[in-house]
């Protein structure tokens, strides 16, 4: 599956929580952060996190033939990303994850591994987070091989955590991606279960939460899981005795918004350019909903043509995130309200036009 929602829902603890399902049932973990990296950095930390698996599933100085065969396709696998210091003295086989194509040579590494796994009577399951910045290529590799191994029966699996566009994304890599993996939605949680994550912490520990308190906390935090984890911490150290009231949540909502823009929200507004902030801020003066490039173009004077490589760069950022054709919306939830507390005007950078230098040599600001 591929577990897809915005910042600070919840996805890296689920996959924590597989993580350790995964460890009591003796199956390995083969866990990495996708980043922006070329293949060859790609291979260098799959072939890391899988011969760790390999060796956790069969040590070498027990290794069968079909061990012997994972090990040297791993070793082919590693060629290509030489100068990563990732290699180990396993001869290659020819013909064996050597084909010089990211997708064959995963889909081998996997499918031999997928062996050993059955042959020891354990799995593997590989968890990755962040999976919107892999590359097409890198993606597409991922889903090529662990189609292979389902249609072989082997005893792999993948789970991955991502931003909402990771559905179109796999969709866009390989046609049958919406029939090999599910897309579990993590969103805000309703209200009842925001109340028991609140109120079932205070209980552990012998503190009620007035209903009044809940249903305030709900109304701040909109549900979202990370926002109700911040208000309830602030609430509790505001709090008197055994109980907290709606007035403690009051209390509390100023040090909630001072943590959140201070830390949640700030450190991927310093992440943008002067152009990306200011896209992101006429996003934030439209509202909330997503909006269209073009209305946001207008909204600074510009041609949506003109921005619209701005966009591709939040887009690949993680900072906003397609929903529909045409439509853009901030992956961070409550992030338009942090932008027009901290930007309280809209201000537009000028534009570096190009022109012909006086000497004919080439182009100037």
């Amino acid at each position: 599956m591929i577990i897809t929602g915005l910042r600070g829902v919840g996805k890296t603890v689920v996959l924590n929580l597989f993580a350790e399902r995964a460890r009591e049932s003796r199956w390995q973990v083969a866990e990495f952060e996708a980043s922006r990296n070329d293949d060859a950095h790609f291979r260098g930390t799959l072939f890391s996190v899988l011969r760790a698996a390999l060796l956790q599933i069969s040590p070498r100085q027990r290794w069968t033939d079909r061990a012997h065969r994972a090990a040297s396709a791993l070793s082919s696998f590693s060629v290509s990303a030489a100068g990563l210091s990732v290699s180990w003295d396993v001869a290659v086989e020819d013909g064996l994850a050597d084909h010089g194509n990211l997708s064959m040579d995963l889909t081998d590494v996997l499918v031999t591994l997928g062996e050993v796994a059955g042959e020891a009577g354990r799995g593997i399951v590989i968890l990755v987070d962040e999976v919107q910045f892999l590359r097409k290529t890198q993606l597409e590799a991922v889903i090529q091989g662990i189609h292979k191994t389902v249609q072989r029966k082997l005893p792999i699996t993948f789970v991955g955590a991502g931003l909402p566009q990771i559905a179109e994304l796999a969709g866009d890599a390989k046609s049958y991606a919406e029939r090999l993996f599910t897309f579990p939605v993590i969103g805000s949680l309703d209200e009842s279960a925001a109340h028991r994550a609140l109120a079932g912490a205070a209980e552990q520990e012998g503190v009620t939460f007035e209903h009044a308190a809940l249903e305030l906390a709900v109304q701040i935090t909109q549900g979202y899981p990370y926002f109700l984890q911040e208000l309830g911490y602030q609430a509790w150290e505001v709090a008197e005795g055994e109980s907290i009231s709606r007035e403690d949540v009051e209390v509390a909502r100023e040090a909630y918004d001072a943590k959140l823009d201070s830390s949640f929200f700030r450190v991927r507004l310093d992440r943008a350019t002067a152009l990306q902030t200011a896209y992101m801020r006429a996003m934030a003066e439209l509202g909330p909903e997503p909006h269209k490039a073009g209305d946001v173009a207008r909204s600074m004077g510009r041609e949506s043509t003109q921005l619209g490589p701005t966009r591709a760069e939040l887009i690949n950022m993680g900072l906003l995130f397609t929903p529909s054709h045409g439509y853009a919306a901030f992956t961070v939830p409550n992030f338009d309200g942090f932008l027009r507390r901290a930007i309280p005007h809209l201000e537009v950078p000028t534009t570096r036009r190009r022109g012909r230098r006086d000497d004919g040599s080439g182009t100037s600001e």
